[in-house]
This record gives structure tokens, C-alpha cells and sequence, in this order.
């Protein structure tokens, strides 16, 4: 999937699923059960143990259906190491202007962690796709509210605290995208070859993104 089809997927989907702690004899049935649910966009933490081989496996089974990307990007080397294992996109929780550039000059999206004002605009002025406002579930999305007032050109994606019940205000408040993690990706289901609890989440999330896009 090339990069123009990778972002229009995620400009559909809204919603990236943050992968972390899954064991690797369970990254392609995790997958399946998300793209079955309506997620095709997800991103493994370089933090999960064997990423790296995960990330190519799914590119190898699901590279032409899904937009897999690489999170927890702490540096350069990281970034490096994702996008040789084939991660389409990258994702950080800081906002690392040397890892953005990297990104930008060799036309990978990355989605970059930022707080503050200041931090959400050198993000946005040094290459970033969108900008993932981290943590969001301490900030609020009273606060994600409030940086669109006078930064409403720079497009904010919601990391944290995004369930079932407030997934569609966040997308009527004009959110790019939303991340979500733990409450998604349950490692006791997962662990218990239970994917259709992932899939039949993943539905209702996905479900809720059309309600909110209908209003």
C-alpha cells in the first residue's frame, strides 16, 4: 500500500489501533480481527518484544488491506530500524525534531506526540502528517478543544482516554484521527485466542466514527 493510499485509508477509518504487549503467535489473528471490525489501520510499539519481525509479517499477510505503521519512536535509530522492517507510517510520544525531518525527507507520515502549543506547531513546521495529542485521556478533550481555536490548520489526532461512549465527540470536534490501545487491544482476550472480542470492539468503535460523520 503506498503512501497515498495508506493516509486516505486513515482519513476514512479515523482510527488507529496502538498495538503493544501482543506476543508475535498472536499479531496476524489480532490483525484479521481488527480488519474484520472496520480498523485497517494499526500501529505496533517498538516497545512490544519482536516489533520489528511483527511489523514485516504484516506487511507481508496484510500490506495490501491495511495501513501498518511503527509507534513508540524514541529516535532516528528507531525510526531507521521501523521503516527498514516495512513500517508505512511511524508514530511518536514526544516530539523529536530530528526524527520528523527523518521521516518527512524520505516521505514517511509520522504523527508525532506534542502537548503544549509550542510543541504542536514546531511539530506541524518540521514535517509532521498530524499531530498526536498526547496523553489525552490527563488532558481532556476540553483541551484538544482548545488548541484547535487558534491552531484549527494543524490537523490533531487524540491519543487516551478515547471509549465506545466519546469516540464521536472527538470526531465532531474535528479530530483528524483518534489512537486507542488497552481497551481495544485486551492481552487477556488476545492471549486467549478470544479475537473476536478485538473484532466485535473494533465494530462498535468503528460504528461509532460513522454515527458522529452522519450528525
Amino acid at each position: 500500500m503506498n503512501r497515498e493510499q495508506g493516509l486516505a485509508l486513515l482519513e476514512s477509518a479515523r482510527i488507529v489501533a496502538i498495538v503493544r504487549g501482543v506476543k508475535e503467535e498472536h499479531i496476524l489473528g489480532v490483525a484479521e480481527a481488527l480488519l474484520d471490525g472496520g480498523i485497517p489501520v494499526m500501529e505496533v510499539t517498538l516497545n512490544t518484544e519482536g516489533a520489528l519481525g511483527m511489523i514485516s509479517r504484516l506487511q507481508e499477510t496484510f500490506g495490501d488491506r491495511m495501513y501498518i505503521g511503527a509507534g513508540t519512536v524514541l529516535d532516528v535509530e528507531d525510526a531507521r530500524a521501523a521503516i527498514e522492517a516495512g513500517a508505512s507510517y511511524l508514530v511518536t510520544p514526544n516530539t523529536d525534531e530530528n526524527v520528523i525531518r527523518y521521516a518527512a525527507a524520505r516521505d514517511i507520515p509520522i504523527f508525532p506526540g506534542a502537548m503544549t502549543p509550542t510543541e504542536v506547531v514546531r511539530a506541524w513546521k518540521n514535517g509532521a502528517s498530524a499531530i498526536k495529542i498526547f496523553p489525552g485521556a490527563s488532558l481532556g478533550i476540553g483541551y484538544i478543544k482548545e488548541l484547535m481555536g487558534p491552531l484549527s490548520h494543524i490537523p490533531m489526532m487524540a491519543v487516551g482516554g478515547v471509549t465506545e461512549e466519546n469516540i464521536g465527540e472527538f470526531i465532531k470536534l474535528g479530530c483528524y484521527g483518534v489512537g486507542i490501545g488497552g481497551s481495544l487491544i485486551n492481552l487477556k482476550e488476545i492471549e486467549a485466542g478470544n479475537y473476536g472480542w478485538v473484532r466485535d470492539k473494533a465494530a462498535r468503535l468503528a460504528a461509532g466514527v460513522r454515527g458522529a460523520e452522519t450528525r
